[in-house]
C-alpha cells in the first residue's frame, strides 16, 4: 500500500490524479462491522473454492429498542410509504410500510406485520381528481440503499420465518438490488430493473435506460457502459398448504418453500417455458417421426441439489407498454422481457420456530457465478439449539447454482456486477400465496374486519394476523469478501455505492425526484434520505440513551439548553463519540470508501491545493497577467487626472471633447469607466 500511495500521489495530472489517489488509498474493510460480532465469525470459508473470506459488514441486533426510521440509523432505513407495486391484472400490495413495525428485541431485528388502517388522499393526474386510499395492513421494510453497498462475496442471514407455515399470504424476503434503483420507488426502477447487460444492441437500446450504445451517459456515468438495478433474491417465502407435492416440481416440492432467484434482463423473447411446467429441453416427436413440439429456450447448466427444484411457476415478467393511469410510463419501444431464473427449496415447520442460516455466494460479472445454500434440518436441530460449524460443508445444502456462461451464452447478459444494497422485508400481496381463484359471488376486498372479504383470504389468515404475533426475526446478517482476487472466478469484490467503475451517486443526485416519496408523504422530506440524527431523542434517564450498555456507554440524558431558554426544559439524549441516532443506540459506522461524487465535490483549491500542481511557470504566468492589469489601471487613472487638471475630459471613441467645469476633482472622476465622466 505504501508503494501504491507513493506511485499514485507522484503523478502529475492535476485534479484527476488527486481523485484517483483518494479512491485508491481506502481499505474499506472495517467501517461496517458490528462490535458485537463473535470473533469466530470474523472470517468465513467459501463452500465453493474453500478460500477464506473476511467480514466486511455485520449487524448482530444485540442492542434493544433500536429505531430504523429514516434519519435514525447510518446503515439501515425503514420505509414509511405505500408499496405501490401492482400487477397488470390489478392485484398488488395490500400493506403500508411503517417504520414503527421494525425494531430490535431479544437480540434480533423484528419486522412485524399487523392489522392497521392507513389512510391518505392521493391526486390522480390522469383523472385530475383527488382519491382517498386505504391500506388495511402494516408491515416493514429496511434497506441499506445509498448507505452500505457491496459487489460480490458471501451474504449470510440467520432468521426465523414469520407466520404459520401452512397459511399463505405473507411475502417475507431477503434480497439485493443494484443501487441505481430504489426498491418500491417505481420511477427509479423503470427500465433500470433488472438489467445486467453491457453490450450495445440497437434493438434493446430504448428498453435499457442506461445502455452501452450511449456515447455519453451523463450524470457521472461512464460512457458506453450498460447499467441497471439487478436483483438477487437470497430467499422469498411462499407459505401455505398444498395438500401434497406441487405439480411439475422435480424433485417433488410442497408448500411452504423458499424461492431463490436471479432476476435479469434482457430476457428470452420467444419460445419460453410455460408457467406450471418444467422447461422442455428437447423436441417431442410423434410415432411417425414428425416434430410435435419444439424444445423451449431456457438456461442450461442450472444445478439444483437436495430438496430443491427449478421453479416452474415463475419464469419472469414482461414489462409491456404502459397505460396512462399506471405509476410509470413505457412506450412500445421501451417494453421488454425480464427473466426469473429461480428454484424452490423445501422448508419445514422448524424454520418458523428457530433461526436457520441461509447463504448466497456471489462472484460478480463475466465468468462469475451465483450459489445458494441453506443449513440442513436435522434431529439435532430440533433437540439441541447448539449450532455447529457454519463452514462445515456437511451442514449445508447446496441448493441452487447459476454459472455466468449459462446466461451469457443465451442472452449476452451477465452475473450482476452492480454495487448492490441489502433489503429485508415482509410484504402482503394479493398476487403472492393468496387464493388464485375466488368464487364469482365473492366480493374481492382485503379488510379482515369486513366479513364480506373473508372469501378473498386463505382460511386462518385473518385470525393469524389478529393475534399480533406475526414477525420475521433476523438474528444476524453478515457480508464476507475475498481479498485474493485470484481465488474466485468473476470480478473483484468491492465495498461502496459509488465506485469509479460503477458510479451511482451523481446520477441519483441528478434524478432525486425518482427516489423520493409521492405526495402527501414527501411534503416533509428534505431529499431521498434524511440526515442521520446525532442524539436529540427525548429521555428520562441515561438508560434511555444507551448509557447502561457495556463495555461502552453510548450516550447520556442531559437537559436541553435550547428548551431551557424557551422556558420549557426537557431532557434530550447526547451521544458519546462513535454512536449516533436519536437515542444513541446505533454505531456511527464510517464508510471509508470515498465515492466518486463525494470526491468531486471536495475538489477545490483550498481542500486539495496539491491537485492543481502549482509550478514555477504557472506562478510566473499569473504574475505577468496581474502586472499587466495593474499597469493598465494605473495608466488610465493617471490620464484622467492629467486631463482634469488641464480642463478637458477625455471621451469615448467618436465623441468630441468638452470643458470639464465640474468644480474640484471628485473621487469618482478617478474611476475607469470606458466612457466620458
Amino acid at each position: 500500500m505504501g508503494q501504491q500511495r507513493q506511485r499514485v500521489l507522484g503523478c502529475n495530472v492535476g485534479l484527476g490524479c488527486a481523485l484517483l489517489a483518494a479512491i485508491s488509498l481506502n481499505s474499506a474493510k472495517a467501517g461496517w462491522v458490528d462490535v458485537d460480532t463473535p470473533t469466530d465469525k470474523l472470517t468465513a470459508t467459501s463452500l465453493i473454492d474453500g478460500s477464506e473470506y473476511e467480514l466486511v459488514m455485520s449487524d448482530e441486533f444485540e442492542v434493544e429498542g433500536r429505531n430504523f426510521k429514516d434519519g435514525s440509523d447510518p446503515m439501515w432505513t425503514a420505509l414509511d410509504k405505500s408499496d405501490d407495486d401492482a400487477s397488470a391484472a390489478g392485484g398488488g400490495s395490500l400493506h403500508f410500510y411503517n417504520s414503527s413495525t421494525v425494531t430490535t428485541e431479544d437480540g434480533m431485528m423484528k419486522i412485524s406485520s399487523k392489522l392497521g388502517k392507513t389512510k391518505w388522499t392521493h391526486y390522480d393526474p390522469i383523472k385530475k381528481e383527488y382519491k382517498k386510499v386505504t391500506k388495511y395492513f402494516k408491515s416493514g421494510m429496511v434497506q441499506s440503499w445509498n448507505k452500505f453497498c457491496f459487489t460480490g462475496g458471501i451474504v449470510e442471514v440467520d432468521l426465523v420465518l414469520p407466520g404459520d407455515p401452512f397459511i399463505g399470504g405473507l411475502w417475507p424476503a431477503v434480497w439485493m438490488l443494484g443501487n441505481l434503483g430504489r426498491a418500491t420507488y417505481e420511477a427509479s426502477t423503470n427500465n433500470i430493473w433488472p438489467w445486467s447487460f453491457d453490450t450495445c444492441d440497437r434493438d434493446l437500446q430504448h428498453a435499457q435506460h442506461i445502455s452501452a450504445c450511449n456515447n455519453q451517459n451523463h450524470f457521472g456515468l461512464n460512457p458506453k457502459q450498460g447499467r441497471g438495478a439487478t436483483e438477487i433474491d437470497l430467499l422469498e417465502l411462499m407459505a401455505g398448504d398444498s395438500d401434497g407435492p406441487l405439480p411439475a416440481t422435480e424433485p417433488p416440492i410442497s408448500l411452504p418453500y423458499l424461492a431463490m432467484t436471479l432476476q435479469v434482463a434482457p430476457g428470452i423473447p420467444d419460445n419460453r417455458p410455460q408457467s406450471g411446467a418444467q422447461p422442455r429441453r428437447n423436441d417431442t416427436t410423434s410415432a411417425n417421426g414428425h416434430t410435435q413440439l419444439l424444445a423451449q429456450s431456457w438456461y442450461d447448466d442450472l444445478v439444483t441439489k437436495g430438496n430443491t427444484s427449478i421453479n416452474p411457476f415463475f419464469y419472469g415478467t414482461y414489462l409491456a407498454e404502459t397505460k396512462p393511469e399506471e405509476p410509470v410510463q413505457r412506450t412500445k419501444k421501451e417494453a421488454f422481457q425480464a427473466d426469473a431464473i429461480g428454484s424452490m427449496h423445501q422448508v419445514a415447520q422448524e424454520h418458523f420456530l428457530k433461526p436457520y442460516t441461509y447463504r448466497v455466494e456471489w462472484q460478480p460479472g463475466r465468468g462469475g457465478r451465483l450459489d445458494w445454500f441453506a443449513k440442513k434440518v436435522s434431529s439435532a436441530d430440533t433437540e439441541n439449539s447448539a449450532s455447529s460449524d457454519d463452514d462445515d460443508e456437511d451442514e449445508w445444502v447446496h441448493a441452487f447454482s447459476i454459472p455466468d456462461k449459462s446466461i451469457g451464452d443465451l442472452m449476452g447478459s451477465q452475473i450482476p456486477n452492480e454495487p448492490s444494497y441489502l433489503i429485508l422485508n415482509t410484504g402482503i400481496s394479493s398476487t403472492w400465496a393468496f387464493p388464485y381463484d375466488v368464487p364469482e359471488w365473492c366480493t374481492k376486498c382485503y379488510d379482515c374486519d369486513d366479513p364480506n372479504c373473508a372469501c378473498s383470504f386463505n382460511p386462518g389468515f385473518c385470525k393469524m394476523m389478529k393475534s399480533g404475533n406475526v414477525a420475521m426475526k433476523i438474528d444476524s446478517i453478515r457480508v464476507y469478501q475475498s481479498k485474493n482476487d485470484t481465488a474466485h472466478p468473476g470480478n473483484k469484490h468491492t465495498v461502496g455505492c459509488d465506485l469509479p467503475e460503477y458510479p451511482t451517486r451523481e446520477y441519483i443526485k441528478g434524478h432525486e425526484y425518482l427516489y423520493v416519496r409521492e405526495p402527501p408523504f414527501s411534503y416533509t422530506d428534505t431529499g431521498p434520505l434524511e440526515k442521520i440524527k446525532v442524539g436529540g431523542g427525548s429521555c428520562q434517564t441515561d438508560e434511555d440513551c444507551g448509557g447502561h450498555l457495556t463495555p461502552t456507554a453510548r450516550g447520556r440524558c442531559t437537559l436541553s439548553s435550547s428548551s431551557f431558554w424557551r422556558g420549557q426544559p426537557t431532557n434530550k439524549c447526547q451521544c458519546n463519540d462513535g454512536f449516533t441516532g436519536p437515542h444513541c443506540l446505533a454505531v456511527d459506522h464510517n464508510d471509508d470508501t470515498p465515492g466518486v461524487y463525494d470526491m468531486k465535490k471536495k475538489m477545490s483549491l483550498f481542500d486539495h491545493p496539491r491537485a492543481f500542481m502549482w509550478n514555477t511557470d504557472m506562478v510566473i504566468f499569473v504574475g505577468i497577467l496581474g502586472g499587466i492589469f495593474v499597469g493598465v489601471l494605473i495608466t488610465k487613472m493617471g490620464q484622467r487626472v492629467d486631463a482634469r487638471r488641464k480642463g478637458y475630459t477625455p471621451v469615448g471613441p467618436g465623441e468630441s471633447t468638452r470643458p470639464a467645469n465640474r468644480g474640484p476633482l471628485q473621487f469618482e472622476d478617478l474611476i475607469v469607466t470606458g466612457r466620458s465622466i
